[in-house]
């Protein structure tokens, strides 16, 4: 039994759909005072998965989460795995300033003592996210999904030439794994510190050899289409950076992609005034952006 929160209840539709499963209405409310109301209308398996993302509003969404968790178990499910596709607080997973509350740690501690008995999510920022959790985790890429999306609708002629943009090294795992199943070239972007006060963002050389990455290659992106790829863009200051750079060398396109659209203060705004042709993301989150559906790879997990 698929049961889905509020804040993905169109992903939840088609994971059910993909599994044959039933999906079970839940009716939610909220009260004048801003207390939330909820009901699960059926009776519930004794596997029970739900599907509900924690992102915008934050605090609401994750009640909301807890609420149906410990409700299924009252109502009798024996195990409750939980899709969190993308997890609020996670990227606070350690304490940077005195005194600071460690709230991907409290969230998980939060999941958990709910009567979660499975995590499921989708490129959380910090693995080791996961480590607050002691019941079973899974960390899913969305890159498969798409990279598939990218081929299927954008690469449609060897002509095409396109190469994966990391805007940054810490995302360059991300470019190589979606350049991989493409079939075509990827590298990342570096900043180089020339003096005290002058910072430059390079294109790195990275060469399938192994060679050292610390070289330039100016004509990396030069007449190509441009993919850059991240797992989250929030205002989108990193990634304007990266077109302006892409546009300078000469890519004859530039497309953003992520995992989490969360694009606030005008993000979307900006990042196609940099010169954008689109901004691809899946529907972790609900955003005009979301083109890529994470119901199939949703799906793949459950049947494992």
């Amino acid at each position: 039994m698929i049961i889905s929160g509020s804040a993905s209840q169109d992903l939840a539709a088609h994971v059910a759909k993909e599994l044959g499963e039933e999906l079970c209405y839940v009716e939610c409310k909220k009260f004048p005072d801003g207390e939330r109301y909820l009901r699960v209308t059926e009776a519930v398996d004794e596997e029970v998965t739900i599907i509900q993302s924690t992102g915008y509003p934050q605090d609401e969404n994750l009640m909301e989460l807890l609420f149906l968790i410990s409700n299924v178990k009252d109502l009798g499910a024996k195990y409750v795995r939980v899709v969190v596709p993308y997890m609020g607080y996670a990227r606070q997973e350690k304490r940077f300033n005195d005194g600071e509350a460690v709230s991907a740690k409290i969230i998980a501690n939060l999941i958990e003592s709910a009567g979660a008995d499975e995590f499921i999510t989708f490129n959380i920022h910090e693995e080791c996210v996961l480590d607050f959790f002691s019941i079973k985790t899974q960390n899913v890429s969305a890159m498969p999904a798409i990279a598939d999306y990218i081929n299927k609708k954008y690469i449609k002629k060897e002509k095409d030439n396109p190469i994966i943009i990391a805007p940054d090294k810490g995302a360059y795992g991300f470019a190589r794994e979606m350049a991989e199943i493409i079939g075509c070239d990827c590298t990342y972007l570096s900043k180089v510190r020339l003096g005290p006060d002058k910072v430059e963002t390079r294109i790195v050389d990275v060469r399938c050899d192994g060679a050292d990455e610390s070289t330039v290659n100016v004509d990396a992106v030069k007449g190509k289409n441009a993919f850059i790829i991240d797992d989250i863009i929030a205002t989108g200051g990193t990634i304007v950076n990266a077109i302006k750079i892409l546009k300078q060398y000469g890519a004859e396109s530039v497309d953003v992609c992520c995992v989490h659209p969360i694009l606030v203060n005008g993000g979307a705004v900006r990042i196609y005034s940099a010169g954008a042709d689109k901004i691809i993301s899946t529907n972790s989150l609900s955003s005009d952006t979301s083109r890529v559906s994470l119901a199939q790879s949703i799906a793949d997990v459950l049947r494992k």
